[in-house]
């Protein structure tokens, strides 16, 4: 399509709009984007409608076809209800969750959610203010709920929102249900199709009797009760980022048994707009910094951090330098499944029916764990929708122990289905009370499993391209990947290759070609070297960015040998950038 073309096209769509039953705040905008010289910011708002996806909605905020605004919002609520009632046409009620979190926005989306549902004869529960994601999750199985949403674009930009869509188990959606709720959505063609005017008899708001029985059961994971009792001073810095974790992570982190929590004050301050960061992204060191800071004047022994919608964890350790240190996603789920798995195994909890849970991007080292300890373990795809799918299967036949991700997601319970950084927080705070009772600390606990299970080390690189070129040249990117695969990566021969968008293995080195056992296909490549290198890519499924995860592997016999396999590893990171060309 030329670009008059598709100039034509987007002011067509957006008159549809200033013609329609939309609000003038809304028509006033559209107004300014057609009436302005530069039509970039038309274009993007219009050029194609924001796809609910698998994982529901996320983009910028904004009117048009391509943002989030009460109208997006309002179709995608009003698809979703006309799936629960036909999918449930036997429940005397169908009744649904409604969380948020901190974002711009979230509440009012929220609130126009619960319209719709109710007005569609839906009940719903609506948190009273922002609760953590894995909150909303847990509130759907304990209120026995059909579904529910949650208004968040996790880590994000101020300028994103976004709408997840759970089902009845508390997870986020699969096949059938989320193909099938993108269909009733789709189907929604005129902004007079959706039931705006709510009844309010149906809308119940929730809040602290959910918050006392989600703490209730996260006190009951702790695995070491006597380490806490000991440690209870344990010095924790722990900020929210302006997110929900403010409301709960500090209350479970006291209810645990810890009695030293130490604030971060201008971060306590509940706000979608961030002001203290670029970025509210625990993965992003600049987001820890006021923490760190806190930590060297208070000479704690973590720093623990939570993004806005409190499910992701990032963590801070001091080194045997003295200095603060971030670890990274596959650093933390590693210290999460051994510190499990160990005291699961010297309480007498594992008898061969247990399993963990990563995903194909994670590091293998917790595969090395799990095979040496007899405890099963579950490979899937990126995304906690499918470990939570796995927890579903293997309900009452199986224990499930943990499960994470090398995005700094972790849920080390199946009371809730989505990854949890309010009892991830609780854990971790608990793990590093062990390892000081076992003379040791976070950092040499790390080190101390890398001399166990062999040095790894990974890094992830994400080539950001935005609109509409942006993402014409990411599935360009991944065509040139498919089609002409690398025959070497850092010096060492590419032996085997995984695409799971056709879910073939090949193996390079005898040319067999063997499927992949998969739920689905997704649009991931992989290449194991001989040398013990994995590369995953993969197009982000909510951001404008194509992702490359590299791992690789070394020897270390000792604590002393830490930083010399760093280094190693360093290079030979470097030398894979410089292969693939990222």
């Amino acid at each position: 399509m030329d670009n008059k073309t598709l100039l034509n096209d987007v002011m067509a769509k957006a008159q549809t709009w200033l013609n329609g039953n939309y609000n003038e705040e809304t028509k006033n905008d559209i107004r300014r984007m057609m009436n302005a010289d530069d039509k970039t910011e038309l274009i993007e708002s219009f050029y194609r409608d924001l796809e609910f996806g698998t994982g529901g909605l996320r983009g910028i905020m904004g009117a048009g076809t391509n943002r989030m605004n009460i109208y997006t919002v309002g179709a995608a609520t009003q698809g979703l209800s006309n799936y629960l009632k036909a999918q449930f046409p036997d429940v005397p009620q169908i009744s649904v969750v409604i969380g948020h979190d901190c974002r711009n926005n979230s509440r009012l989306y929220a609130e126009i959610s619960a319209n719709i549902f109710s007005a569609n004869d839906i009940k719903v529960y609506l948190f009273e203010d922002l609760r953590p994601t894995p909150e909303a999750s847990f509130a759907i199985r304990q209120l026995g709920c059909q579904s529910g949403i949650i208004l968040t674009a996790s880590h994000n930009p101020k300028e994103y929102n976004g709408y997840k869509a759970y089902w009845n188990d508390g997870a986020q959606m699969i096949a059938p249900h989320d193909k099938n709720v993108i269909t009733e959505v789709l189907k929604i063609s005129n902004v007079d199709e959706i039931k705006f005017d709510g009844k309010p008899e149906l809308i119940e708001i929730i809040g602290e009797e959910i918050d006392k029985a989600f703490i209730e059961n996260i006190k009951k994971l702790s695995l070491s009760p006597d380490s806490i009792k000991r440690n209870s001073d344990l010095k924790i810095v722990y900020t929210p980022i302006h997110g929900t974790g403010v409301v709960l992570i500090p209350r479970a982190l006291k209810e645990y048994g810890f009695t030293n929590i130490i604030a971060v004050p201008e971060q306590n301050v509940v706000s979608g707009n961030f002001p203290t960061v670029i970025s509210p992204n625990p993965e992003e060191p600049a987001a820890l910094d006021m923490a760190v800071k806190k930590a060297i004047e208070t000479d704690a022994d973590i720093v623990m951090a939570s993004d806005p919608d409190a499910d992701r964890l990032g963590i801070a350790v001091k080194n045997d330098k003295g200095e603060w240190i971030l670890v990274n996603g596959n650093q933390t789920a590693l210290i999460f499944i051994y510190y499990l798995i160990r005291r699961w195994s010297e309480l007498g909890k594992i008898n061969g029916n247990q399993y963990i849970v990563k995903t194909i991007v994670t590091t293998e080292i917790i595969k090395q764990i799990a095979d040496r300890n007899k405890v099963e373990m579950y490979d899937c795809f990126t995304g906690f929708k499918w470990i939570a799918a796995i927890i579903r299967e293997n309900e009452g036949l199986k224990e499930y122990i943990g499960g994470g991700e090398e995005s700094y997601g972790f849920l080390p319970e199946d009371f809730a289905r989505d990854k949890d950084a309010v009892s991830s927080c609780a854990l971790m705070a608990e793990i590093a009370a062990w390892a000081k009772d076992n003379g040791k600390t976070l950092f040499e606990l790390i080190q101390d499993i890398y001399v166990e299970y062999g040095y790894g080390k990974e890094k992830g690189i994400s080539v950001v391209r935005k609109g509409k070129s942006g993402a014409e040249e990411i599935v360009q990117m991944m065509k040139n990947f498919r089609e002409n695969p690398p025959k070497e990566i850092a010096g060492s021969k590419v032996a085997l290759i995984k695409d799971y968008d056709n879910l073939k293995q090949t193996n390079v080195l005898n040319s067999t070609v063997t499927d992949l056992l998969m739920p689905a296909t997704s649009n991931v490549l992989q290449y194991f070297t001989q040398d013990g290198t994995k590369i995953s890519v993969r197009p982000s499924g909510t951001e404008p960015k194509i992702k490359f995860y590299i791992e690789v592997r070394g020897e270390m016999k000792s604590r002393a040998e830490f930083y010399a396999a760093e280094d190693a590893a360093n290079k030979k990171i470097e030398a894979v950038r410089t292969s693939l060309g990222v």
